[in-house]
């Protein structure tokens, strides 16, 4: 559903729409120039973006969003047209116009804060103010054109797996680029940027475009997303901390991926799920050869995972079989108390209360890092001259992992248990009249899902070298589920964005610590208002939401007849 602030009256539009397209044009080319100019007087802020004709950072971002701005108007009327004629053109300028506004404005108040005041701006950013202000008017003017169907819009095969090979690089560079800014305004501004670019292109319906595309070079696209996951150790120069980083995404983001079986898929609102990855993690744990470790049997790795895995799968299923009776608002009350119960139980099993398997409050600490026959995954190694660290060596791992628990989760979706899942969700009482067996299948969403989190949990344990119940609390119950309705309930790829998103920015926006879960509530309440789907929504949820868009119940007809073809 494409949502439209208030906006001016048609015949307002008709009447002006000749003064719409110079002005946006204008607006976009005063972008574009002004990143060659200087932003600021002071050379020691934001990259130093005092020098004329050197453009560095944010002034590369200002000149590729003037430079989208331009091609959109030339594709209104231009050399570019015979695009356009596919595309939402005023509808993307629009969208571009409104993010580029807000990303100068952050520029502005960036400088002004940094520098001490808007006295050091100098003539490049009060150019881009100006060319942003004008972009935003004149797009109000450019009038819709009826338009063709985006998807039928064909280019050759070699030139559909060209651009999503660029668009695979494209993603590979931003990532490493926000990842490496160690100032908060620069890693701010880069998510402007990025929303600002996202916006535009969606709204003009080249995402529509790109997904078609995607669907037709499926392993392609799998393939270019696996190969920038695969690179992307090798762009961070042996950093740690990145990689720390990109390690606690992917142990979030394959715990998100099981949560999303059982709220994505099923519709069961679990408020308790960390606790299946913290059983999985302290069971590696107590396997491991820590001096803590409170079993005496260690076993290769590979068969602590499976038991981890195994054991978290059969708490989803003691959790499960009395509960599933109930639903809605009592079944979350009934897990998030199930994780309650889970931290306070490893807070009991001491030897003093209980059995000493735990350690109580202590955990077990001093947990050694993996090691799989000679490879030791604490140990630095060098290929191709870059070194590759301790949190590197996790990364490569965890990346297996996520790529099994995916292949598990399509499978699944595509098979009748996802049918019989999504049955259930939509109407339960419909789906047993049906002959679905609905209690079995809402077990083995439980255990299913936390079999996957219990995987995730015995890597964890090494990578964190130490489990204590702290790190296991309702909090990150919530997190979990929160990157399940931010990416997109029952999609993979949104489920991943909304991992990255929740657990990069509280890294990278440490001095907002204060203020960081006002920020996710502003944050979900925003998406709950615009995008209730989600960022990257299943075209079956998509309809479910804005099932009034005839617009959309074809475009998704279209997709299940290219599904069949």
């Amino acid at each position: 559903m494409r949502y439209a602030l208030p906006t001016l009256s048609d015949e307002t539009r008709a009447k002006h729409a000749a003064k719409g397209w110079p002005l946006a044009l204008l607006g976009s080319a005063l972008l574009l120039v002004s990143g060659l100019l200087s932003w600021s007087y002071d050379d020691r802020i934001l990259g130093d973006i005092s020098i004329r004709f050197w453009p560095v950072g944010v002034q590369i971002m200002a000149m590729v969003l003037g430079a989208l701005g331009v091609a959109f108007a030339l594709m209104d009327r231009g050399p570019l047209r015979r695009v356009g004629n596919w595309l939402d053109v005023a509808l993307g300028l629009r969208a571009l116009s409104t993010g580029v506004l807000v990303f100068v404005a952050l520029v502005l108040a960036a400088i002004a804060t940094e520098a001490g005041g808007l006295v050091n701006v100098n003539e490049g950013g009060w150019i881009a103010l100006v060319g942003a202000l004008l972009m935003f008017v004149g797009s109000r003017f450019v009038p819709q054109r009826e338009l063709g169907q985006m998807h039928s819009a064909r280019i050759p095969g070699w030139a559909e797996i060209l651009v999503i090979a660029l668009s695979m690089a494209a993603v590979l560079f931003l990532a490493a680029y926000l990842l490496n800014q160690d100032d908060a305004w620069l890693f701010v501004l880069g998510l402007a940027f990025i929303i600002a670019l996202s916006m535009g292109l969606a709204r003009s319906g080249f995402f529509t475009w790109f997904g078609h595309v995607a669907q037709r070079h499926k392993h392609v696209l799998t393939l270019a997303a696996f190969a920038v996951a695969f690179l992307f150790p090798f762009t961070q120069n042996g950093s740690d901390a990145n990689m720390s980083i990109a390690t606690q995404v992917l142990i979030f983001a394959a715990t998100a991926i099981g949560l999303n079986i059982v709220v994505g898929l099923a519709g069961l609102l679990d408020l308790g799920y960390i606790a299946f990855l913290g059983s999985g993690a302290y069971i590696g744990a107590m396997m491991s050869n820590s001096a803590f470790a409170t079993i005496g049997w260690k076993p290769p790795f590979l068969v602590t995972m499976l038991i981890g895995a195994i054991v978290a799968s059969i708490f989803g299923l003691i959790i499960g079989s009395p509960t599933l009776r109930v639903s809605g608002d009592y079944l979350a009350i009934v897990t998030l108390a199930f994780g309650e119960i889970f931290r306070l139980a490893m807070f009991n099993l001491d030897g003093n209360n209980g059995p000493k398997l735990t350690n109580g409050p202590n955990g077990i600490p001093g947990i050694p890092d993996l090691q799989i026959g000679s490879f030791n995954f604490g140990d630095t190694h060098n290929v191709f001259g870059i070194p590759l660290g301790r949190f590197s060596n996790y990364y490569f791992i965890l990346l297996l992992l996520i790529g099994f628990i995916i292949l598990v989760f399509t499978r699944l979706n595509n098979s009748r248990i996802g049918r019989g899942w999504v049955a259930i969700r939509e109407d339960e009482r419909a789906a047993e009249a049906m002959g679905v067996n609905v209690f079995g299948l809402k077990l083995l969403a439980f255990a299913g899902g936390a079999f996957l989190a219990g995987l995730a949990g015995t890597i964890k344990a090494h990578q964190d070298s130490a489990v204590s119940p702290d790190q296991y609390l309702f909090l990150e119950s919530a997190f979990l589920l929160a990157a399940v309705v931010l990416g997109g309930m029952g999609t993979i790829a949104g489920v991943l964005i909304g991992a990255t998103i929740l657990k990069l920015m509280p890294e990278k926006l440490r001095f907002f610590s204060e203020y960081r879960l006002l920020l996710f509530g502003l944050l979900l309440v925003l998406m709950m208002r615009f995008r209730p789907e989600g960022l990257v929504a299943s075209r079956r949820r998509q309809l479910e939401f804005h099932d009034e868009d005839e617009s959309l119940a074809e475009e998704v007809e279209d997709w299940h007849l290219e599904d069949v073809r």
